[in-house]
């Protein structure tokens, strides 16, 4: 009950209406990082019924658009959403499962905002993703020799 209660305050700090909707997307969201819209529908569905597909993808863009939801899409994925926000994380993708594992900000010679040439942007925000095996796919590639 308290996630409920702190959904309904981020709604309405970030301006929009408590819906039932709107509640059950951010639940979604939160309880599966990395999802994808299709399994948001499903989810959502099961909790209230009948909701439409389009509805769905309204409450994403407008969740996404207040800034409670990210909205990351990995090449030859489909759009994925998450709840952490603002904080400039990266991704890690498997290749062989495609899971999707969260990456605090690179570290290196080279702060990840701070490119050699800015080419006169204001920059806010950089996207990094990794690619690679996980350990079970690693281990499954073993297995397979």
């Amino acid at each position: 009950m308290t996630e409920l209660v702190d959904d309904r305050a981020l709604l309405k700090g970030a301006g929009l209406r408590v819906t039932a909707p709107r509640l059950a997307v951010l639940d979604a969201v939160r309880a599966r990082p990395h999802v994808d819209a299709d399994t948001v529908q499903h989810v959502v569905r099961e909790e209230l019924g009948k909701v439409s597909v389009q509805a769905v993808y309204d409450v994403l863009h407008a969740l996404t658009g207040v800034g409670l939801l990210r909205r990351i899409q990995p090449a030859g994925s489909v759009a994925r959403y998450e709840v952490r926000v603002g904080d400039n994380h990266h991704h890690m993708i498997c290749r062989g499962c495609r899971s999707i594992t969260d990456i605090d900000c690179a570290v290196g010679d080279a702060p990840c905002l701070d490119p050699h040439d800015h080419h006169g942007f204001l920059l806010d925000e950089a996207e990094v993703t990794y690619w690679g095996l996980c350990p079970d796919c690693r281990q499954d590639l073993r297995d397979a020799s």
